[in-house]
């Protein structure tokens, strides 16, 4: 039985040396420790020894026990460290490799011209308003002198939410002429930019979805020349010294007079082409002298006061600001256009 014990714990330490895994060390202890091994199936045999021979063989089968025990538990900790090593090996950081370039953001170029106009029109006096894109009617359209039957009011040309046209986006940011008097004190300088939605045709200056900047001025003895000067200015600040620009008489119904303002197209210099349609300019804005009767809405009294106010279109600026020859690139969000600005 000596001889058995001896073979067993031999061949129990190779194999314990050559195990490469936790799962093959917790076989071996099965197969040689465990209520079925090999050394349970000798100790089972001492039945047949003599008393003399039980406590020697006792004694000798207790160490080999201990002895591969022992060796288990070695040879687990070698494994959980090797695994360790590689593990940390697998995972190292080389810091001596150059980092990888963190892609950067940066401003819409519409953003940028956005930020341009309130700079231009901040350092004037004027405050930056921000209003709601869902407005009421009344305010979008009765208010501003526009009354039932004006076709900007028609389902063709403006999105309802309600089926007796109360609630709507706003197709204008004109609205926030009328908050502005209800809310602040004269005289009044504001300019109010945001989205406005109208159901315009896609093309390569028209879009469903566009944005406006809105500025009124409301004092005493404010005339057409005050609107025509500060308006060349600004566009001159935007777009350069002598920037060429035009007036045409135009009809809105919460100005008397009105007008609209175009810009020499940045396209073809004036000549006409697909930007410009033709025409050799583009038209920025709408503008003129508040109605009588907005002020009067607004409890102002016209023979006191008087104002201007404008609407231009930003994509537009932008347009003409960075030489972009169609609106449609604007929303697109291509980045091989984006990354050029």
């Amino acid at each position: 039985m000596k001889e058995q014990l001896e073979k067993i714990k031999q061949e129990a330490l190779a194999a314990l040396g050559a195990a490469k895994e936790s799962v093959d060390l917790e076989a071996l202890r099965v197969k040689y420790l465990g209520k079925k091994g090999e050394l349970t199936a000798v100790l089972k045999q001492m039945g047949k020894l003599s008393a003399e021979e039980r406590p020697v063989i006792g004694q000798l089968a207790n160490e080999v026990r201990e002895r591969l025990t022992a060796e288990i538990e070695t040879q687990k900790k070698k494994l959980e460290e090797a695994k360790l090593e590689a593990r940390l090996e697998a995972e190292a950081l080389d810091v001596t490799i150059p980092g990888k370039k963190t892609a950067l953001g940066h401003q819409h170029p519409m953003y940028i011209a956005l930020e341009e106009i309130k700079d231009i029109f901040v350092g004037m006096g004027f405050t930056v308003l921000d209003g709601p894109e869902v407005e009421l009617a009344y305010y979008n359209f009765d208010r501003l002198n526009a009354e039932e039957g004006h076709p900007s009011r028609d389902w063709s040309d403006t999105f309802y939410f309600d089926k007796d046209s109360r609630v709507m986006l706003r197709s204008q940011t004109s609205p926030m002429q009328v908050h502005a008097m209800e809310t602040m004190e004269l005289p009044i300088r504001i300019v109010a930019p945001g989205r406005v939605y109208r159901k315009d045709e896609v093309d390569a200056t028209h879009s469903p979805m566009f944005h406006q900047v809105e500025g009124m001025v409301i004092d005493k003895n404010i005339t057409m020349a005050d609107l025509k000067g500060t308006l060349n200015t600004v566009v001159e600040q935007l777009y350069g010294k002598g920037t060429k620009t035009r007036f045409r008489p135009h009809h809105f119904p919460f100005t008397e007079p009105s007008c609209e303002m175009d810009v020499q197209c940045h396209k073809c210099g004036g000549v006409g082409c697909p930007t410009c349609k033709g025409e050799g300019w583009i038209e920025l804005l709408g503008a003129g002298m508040i109605h009588p009767k907005v002020l009067e809405m607004s409890g102002i009294d016209p023979e006191v006061y008087s104002g201007w106010a404008f609407g231009m279109g930003l994509e537009r600026t932008a347009m003409r600001r960075f030489k972009i020859a169609d609106l449609r690139l604007i929303f697109e969000n291509d980045v091989r256009f984006l990354e050029q600005f």
